[in-house]
């Protein structure tokens, strides 16, 4: 005769030959899970210790964390920035008069205007000569396939850590009024001094300059290029579309963002460049970072010295944020 099931509990069957749940006095409560034993409450107790030690630390704030860094930054950066603001609307010798006064009588100078031309046409006539230099020779190096290029790229990375009066010397080893090319000329005309004297003009700064910042503006032009998809320039090719059209029409668009970037880059070096100037001998040429060294180490009159400072780190600020704003809307 078959077993009747057993009701060990209500609502609770067990088949005959089974063996009967362990009893339990944990009451249940509804809309939670029925304890299921041991490892169930010691899963339950160590939580439980878990968040008790949670609660008892105290967690520190956000930024908190941010504050070292900033210190460093205002100690490192900010407070001598500070100081040279200070000193340029300080009068000179603690006398009296306004605390723009200096800043007044520096623009009101016919030295100030003119290297403050001097250093815009400069920074702005190497920035357009390196754009137009980089941007055929990383055309060249990218596209066009000849023995060395990958070591070519390579030495464009080993450029940029070169220091400026670096370039400037070789220039002068080269062109200067006693180098190579005065002396060869010297050598095969008999006569006692040779025609290459442009070093020590503006022409010769700016030469040193796009020699010098040239590679600033390949090396994010390279870049952008090995991300350009070479399938365009064979669709083009194919169409009948000539290498000016390509890369006037393909290349160029795909280019202009990093154009931006490194343009931007060599305007605000050249706008802050010192060693250049000073190691091309150009006495007639004056910028502003040479203006800061002439008033405040020949001269010193260090609150002229730190109001053309001022001005030059204003214009410099200026021209990045203006890069922001435009690399922003061209989506670079």
């Amino acid at each position: 005769m078959a077993e009747a099931p057993r009701l060990d509990a209500p609502g609770a069957v067990t088949a005959p030959g089974a063996s009967a749940p362990p009893h339990t006095d944990a009451p249940f409560t509804p809309g939670t899970a029925a304890p299921t034993g041991r490892a169930n409450g010691a899963a339950t107790t160590g939580r439980a210790v878990g968040g008790r030690a949670r609660a008892g630390v105290r967690v520190v704030p956000a930024w908190v964390w941010g504050v070292p860094p900033v210190v460093v930054l205002g100690l490192v950066f900010l407070y001598p920035l500070a100081l040279v603001v200070r000193q340029s609307l300080t009068p000179e010798n603690g006398g009296g008069g306004g605390a723009f006064d200096a800043y007044a009588s520096v623009f009101a100078s016919h030295g100030f205007r003119e290297a403050l031309g001097t250093t815009v046409w400069l920074a702005v006539g190497a920035t357009v000569g390196c754009l137009v230099l980089g941007f055929a020779l990383a055309l060249v190096i990218a596209f066009v396939p000849f023995p060395g290029a990958k070591g070519v790229a390579k030495f464009i990375d080993v450029f940029l850590s070169f220091p400026s009066f670096l370039i400037t010397l070789a220039l002068l080893f080269i062109y200067g009024t006693v180098g190579m090319a005065n002396g060869v000329w010297s050598d095969l005309t008999g006569a006692a001094d040779g025609p290459f004297h442009f070093l020590a003009t503006p022409w010769g700064v700016l030469l040193a300059e796009i020699t010098y910042f040239t590679p600033f503006v390949m090396r994010p032009l390279l870049a952008a290029f090995s991300q350009l998809d070479t399938a365009q320039l064979e669709v083009a090719s194919s169409l009948g579309a000539r290498p000016a059209r390509i890369i006037r029409r393909v290349i160029l668009p795909e280019a202009l963002p990093a154009l931006a970037a490194g343009g931007s880059l060599v305007l605000v070096m050249c706008l802050n460049e010192f060693g250049i100037v000073l190691f091309t001998g150009a006495k007639d040429v004056t910028t502003l970072p040479m203006l800061v060294y002439g008033k405040a180490i020949l001269e010193s009159d260090y609150s002229a010295a730190c109001v053309v400072a001022v001005v030059n780190i204003a214009i410099s600020v200026g021209l990045f944020g203006l890069y922001r704003v435009v690399s922003k809307r061209a989506g670079a």
